[in-house]
């Protein structure tokens, strides 16, 4: 079984896009997969959702949203201002274990970067510890990807956690920016997710989604059977 924990260098990156196109690639493989996000934020009555567009775009057996805040803070901060409780560590670890028992894959979408506070005391950088990875790490294409890039796998090696790089959100017209840093980007990049993708519908983007990964990444981390 695969547990897989999505983050992010910094919010916007596509970290949604990027946990849908996961969940199609291994249901194309033939697995069960449950998508989980354990806080989701900012979103407003009518608005889709995270899980919403995973739902839509992948058609996951399961999606899951464990704490859901009106405000666009970070869900520690977006919990104190609601008058909510924060969400527990714990409970994240218990859904995922619950998750794990009846599917074959579990991905885990964070909130923005990896040291984002999630709840009391805790960050996705936490999370991650207590899962032991494998961390996929979502990054944007254009000025800056370095950086933070190297900023949030070097977080993730000092806590020996294993991590793979995806690009989010590649241009349709990439310049000179984009192509020299799909050379530079740090880390091992097993992915490159096109722009423009969450918009089209489920046939097309379920049939795509694996073409955009490295065949070893999807056989021997995403839907690997072992335990």
């Amino acid at each position: 079984m695969s547990i897989l924990l999505v983050t992010g260098t910094d919010t916007g990156v596509g970290k949604t896009v990027v946990t849908a196109a996961l969940a199609a690639t291994a249901g194309a493989a033939g697995c069960t997969v449950a998508v989980l996000k354990p806080a989701q934020t900012g979103v407003g009555p009518g608005e889709e959702s995270d899980m919403d567009t995973v739902a839509r775009l992948a058609a996951p057996v399961t999606v899951k949203t464990l704490a859901d805040y009106p405000d666009p803070l970070a869900p520690a901060a977006a919990a104190r201002a609601a008058g909510r409780p924060a969400l527990a560590l714990d409970s994240v670890l218990t859904t995922v274990t619950e998750l794990r028992a009846a599917h074959d894959v579990v991905l885990i979408e964070g909130a923005g970067g990896l040291l984002v506070p999630m709840g009391v005391g805790w960050t996705t950088a936490d999370l991650a510890q207590q899962l032991g990875g494998p961390v996929i790490v979502v990054a944007h294409a254009g000025l800056g990807t370095l950086n933070h890039t190297g900023l949030t796998l070097e977080a993730l090696s000092r806590r020996g956690i294993p991590a793979f790089v995806v690009i989010g959100s590649w241009p349709a017209r990439p310049e000179l920016v984009h192509r020299t840093n799909l050379t530079d980007l740090p880390g091992s990049r097993v992915g490159v997710v096109p722009e423009g993708v969450a918009g089209w519908p489920l046939e097309r983007f379920t049939a795509s989604a694996p073409k955009w990964f490295s065949t070893e990444f999807i056989t021997e981390v995403l839907t690997s059977d072992e335990d």
